[in-house]
């Protein structure tokens, strides 16, 4: 049985594992693919690119479910601004998760977010809106993301961890139990943060320090 059509918005990497998941949940449908225009009727992993982001506004109205597929690699920027588009246009955000990853039931999890495979979010935990929760990526309990952050492919933020808006926890970073890190921030790959983080920037390290 066919599922719920979805419009995904962006066509590179991430969107090929997005369809993944749709693919392996069984519950929604690819209809189309939004991107620049040069890759207009093309096909990403057998779906078409169907139209540009011009197209936001008539979809929406045509009641067609939306996720945004561009990735996010340190900048949250244009995520969040494809997200308020959707928003100002009345458009419904799926929220979708790997059938291999774990949600606990008492975990919250905002519209627009994406799980992918073999991730954990445990019980208490709280992922706000337009998030990617990558590969294996652990959020622990009672652990806080702001909207539009994107926690890269095995990171691990320990329990009652809290992230500002737009952060970037890159790949196999570790957060210490407690650790608060305000917007924006940029946590690059291997980092360990044993302590709060005050100010925006780029932390690398173990332990994590400012860099940019």
């Amino acid at each position: 049985m066919a599922g719920k059509r979805i419009i995904l918005i962006g066509g590179g990497g991430h969107c090929k594992s997005v369809i993944d998941i749709i693919e392996a949940g069984g519950v929604y449908e690819v209809a189309g693919i939004l991107d620049v225009p040069e890759n207009k009727g093309k096909t990403l992993l057998g779906y078409p690119v169907t139209g540009t982001d011009e197209d936001i506004e008539s979809l929406a109205a045509a009641g067609h479910t939306f996720i945004i597929t561009l990735g996010q690699i340190r900048s949250s920027v244009l995520r969040t601004k494809i997200y308020e588009r959707l928003k100002a246009c009345g458009a419904t955000l799926a929220t979708l998760a790997a059938p291999t990853a774990y949600v606990s039931k008492h975990a919250t999890v905002g519209a627009g977010t994406v799980i992918m495979h073999h991730a954990t979010v445990n019980a208490g935990a709280v992922i706000g809106l337009n998030n990617i929760i990558n590969t294996g990526a652990n959020i622990e309990h009672d652990a806080h993301t702001g909207s539009h952050c994107h926690i890269a492919t095995h990171a691990v933020l320990n329990g009652d961890c809290h992230l500002g808006e737009g952060v970037f926890i890159g790949s196999n970073s570790v957060l210490a139990q407690g650790v608060h890190v305000p917007d924006q921030v940029v946590v690059g790959a291997g980092a360990v943060v044993y302590k709060n983080i005050q100010e925006q920037g780029t932390y690398a390290g173990n332990p994590a320090k400012k860099i940019a």
